[in-house]
């Protein structure tokens, strides 16, 4: 329970820092969060004036946003062992990252009275939480996010199997399963050699008319690859290891990493849909801003 409450404290902070300062920048305009009154200034447009509570409390209150709660949203979120990946001792694993990413994208879209779903799959799709909107539902998410957390603690010391990724496959298998069209957002490394049946997976759900969001998530040591020292490198997924000399393969691996990118980049703007590299470092405000910008093209 400990864990859970703290998990849900860090949502609410993130989203509740994220809030105000969104209020106070230029994108002002969108709606986060339930209609929230302030009083009336000379200046405000009149139209603003939310003419019901001036009957109740004969004062003028200007109404600051709207609400809107017609959106569905599934987040799918790569459990697989390569997310457990942390490269700087300070820092976070991709899993942790996107745990925190989603719990954090699931108190905001609550909040908005969104319908909010969660998806977690690895070699094969281990969980599936439908959507709902309950402000009750909000506990459901954030208790499967934290199991999956400790899961992963598990995992790390070897108490269970390593999980290879089949990303393609697992999301061809939830695009059928999704019942309503709505919006995706998918959170993982991309971390698999068959790149193309993942693009075929993200085209197979706007061929169902979702509209998608990919969050590449990367751990900085993987993007920039900064290691001088003779090490050995082992594979998470295989136990595959290898002697490397760091900086006869850097070039070449940081290239690679870098046209991995370029090949979601370029195959997620063909087919509409939304790509965000983000690193373990990243703040989570890209993410969320990310999801409401969707959010408002979507009404």
């Amino acid at each position: 329970m400990g864990k859970l409450q703290r998990l849900d404290l860090r949502a609410r902070l993130v989203v509740e820092g994220f809030l105000t300062g969104l209020h106070k920048s230029p994108y002002h305009g969108f709606s986060v969060e339930f209609a929230e009154h302030r009083q009336y200034m000379p200046g405000d447009p009149v139209r603003s004036v939310d003419w019901k509570v001036f009957a109740k409390s004969d004062r003028y209150y200007i109404k600051q946003f709207e609400e809107e709660t017609n959106l569905r949203a599934y987040l799918l979120l790569d459990t697989s062992t390569s997310m457990l990946f942390r490269g700087e001792a300070d820092g976070v694993s991709k899993l942790r990252y996107a745990i925190n990413l989603a719990a954090s994208l699931a108190y905001l879209m609550n909040h908005q009275q969104d319908a909010v779903g969660l998806l977690l799959f690895s070699d094969t799709v281990n969980r599936l939480v439908p959507a709902r909107s309950a402000r009750i539902h909000l506990r459901v998410l954030l208790r499967e996010l934290e199991i999956e957390a400790r899961r992963a603690v598990r995992r790390q010391i070897r108490e269970e199997e390593p999980r290879k990724t089949r990303i393609g496959r697992c999301l061809s298998y939830l695009a059928e399963r999704i019942p309503r069209r709505g919006l995706v957002i998918l959170m993982s490394d991309l971390w698999d050699e068959n790149q193309e049946e993942i693009l075929a997976a993200l085209k197979h759900f706007r061929y169902r008319q979702h509209e998608v969001v990919v969050f590449h998530i990367q751990d900085p040591m993987e993007a920039e690859f900064p290691y001088r020292q003779e090490g050995l490198f082992v594979d998470v997924e295989t136990g595959e290891q290898l002697n490397v000399l760091p900086w006869e393969i850097a070039r070449e691996f940081r290239r690679k990493v870098e046209d991995r990118a370029a090949f979601y980049k370029r195959g997620c703007s063909e087919n509409r849909i939304d790509y965000e590299r983000i690193l373990t470092r990243t703040p989570f405000d890209t993410a969320l801003l990310r999801y409401l910008e969707k959010r408002q093209r979507l009404h």
